[in-house]
């Protein structure tokens, strides 16, 4: 046999093996939609989005996987397959902080799939609005960078907001530096967010000491204003650059190489156990001696790893704080339950802001 009468039969093969993948995603997708009737026959109160039911998937997906594809990259293709089942169920419509091309969108089309429409909004406290108001089912908001560490205006959210934390999503931050400048040497101003220059504080200090550097609400928002700016540039995602049309003078310019975000899903909903959970609380200590002590004392005592914690200015008085802790396991798991139905009579102030499953992607 020839080698193009060897390569003439895998590609039949393909061809063929493409046929059934597609008849079985029409197959999934039929289901899917008979899902979705069956709900809507039931009370009115149907929830179509189902985060621990998703999680518990694609975890499955994971570890089954034997390649020659990836784990994660298997994932990433059910992903976008359930999440175009699901736009037949529900089409679901997400606020992210943006505008158009933030990482705050990247990560909200990660986590549900491009499938859902989603809507950019100025503010972190505007997508607590939109989603409170029941014109977005799930808002999605970063919460803390393994470089800069957490964002505050997100937990402050919290104190007043009846949301409920659904899900989380991490995402590795790759910036890079766009501008339609021809060189490093043409440029007398760097746009971006806050945290961006932060993360990229030393590449800055390195190569472009003598620019000035001006903080702006969003990556996008920067890359709008380098696109109006032949002296300037954007600290901000390739995505940002295809957008505004701008050129990448540096690509990876951030300091740390594992640089990543963690974002959080929020919506109206309580969230039954995945499996492998997590759950977020906000609490507060009489202040006294020990008081943090005693009050973390059940998550031991009845076996609850405490994964992170945060302190807040409570609002309430000068030099008093609130904690925002991050636990191992779901609410409704018996130890869980027992250790914080414990720590409950040891708080001042006791809010679970929502279990969820851990993040997969």
């Amino acid at each position: 046999m020839t080698e193009a009468e060897k390569l003439n039969a895998i590609r039949e093969r393909i061809d063929a093996i493409d046929e059934e993948i597609q008849n079985l995603i029409n197959a999934r997708a039929e289901a899917a939609a008979e899902v979705a009737r069956i709900k809507q026959e039931g009370d009115g109160d149907t929830v179509f989005y189902r985060p621990e039911r998703e999680a518990q998937v694609l975890r499955k997906v994971k570890e089954r996987n034997r390649g020659p594809l990836d784990a994660e990259e298997m994932a990433r293709l059910f992903r976008e397959i359930m999440s175009a089942c699901l736009a037949l169920e529900y089409p679901l419509n997400i606020a992210f902080l943006g505008p158009e091309g933030t990482f705050t969108q990247a990560a909200a089309l990660k986590h549900f799939g491009h499938s859902v429409t989603t809507t950019p909004l100025g503010s972190i406290s505007d997508v607590f609005q939109e989603v409170e108001a029941g014109n977005c089912q799930y808002g999605v908001v970063p919460v803390e960078n393994s470089t800069e560490g957490v964002i505050s205006h997100t937990l402050d959210m919290f104190f007043s907001s009846p949301l409920q934390i659904c899900g989380e999503v991490t995402l590795r931050i790759h910036h890079n530096l766009l501008s339609n400048a021809g060189s490093l040497d043409e440029l007398k101003t760097v746009y971006s967010h806050q945290q961006s220059l932060a993360q990229c504080r030393s590449w800055l200090d390195r190569h472009l000491p003598n620019v000035k550097r001006i903080a702006v609400g969003s990556n996008a928002e920067a890359a709008a204003m380098a696109r109006e700016d032949a002296g300037s540039a954007a600290i901000a995602s390739e995505t940002a650059g295809e957008i505004y049309n701008l050129s990448v003078l540096a690509h990876n310019i951030e300091d740390e190489p594992g640089n990543t975000t963690r974002f959080l899903i929020i919506g109206n909903q309580q969230v039954p156990p995945s499996g492998e959970d997590k759950t977020s609380l906000l609490i507060s200590t009489r202040n006294e001696a020990g008081g943090l002590h005693r009050l973390l004392e059940p998550l031991a005592e009845h076996g609850v790893s405490m994964t992170r914690i945060e302190s807040r200015p409570s609002r309430r008085g000068v030099w008093d704080y609130v904690f925002f802790i991050d636990v191992d396991g779901h609410k409704d798991e018996p130890h869980v339950r027992q250790a914080l139905a414990a720590l409950e009579k040891q708080a001042g102030m006791y809010k679970v802001l929502g279990s969820y499953p851990k993040a997969v992607l």
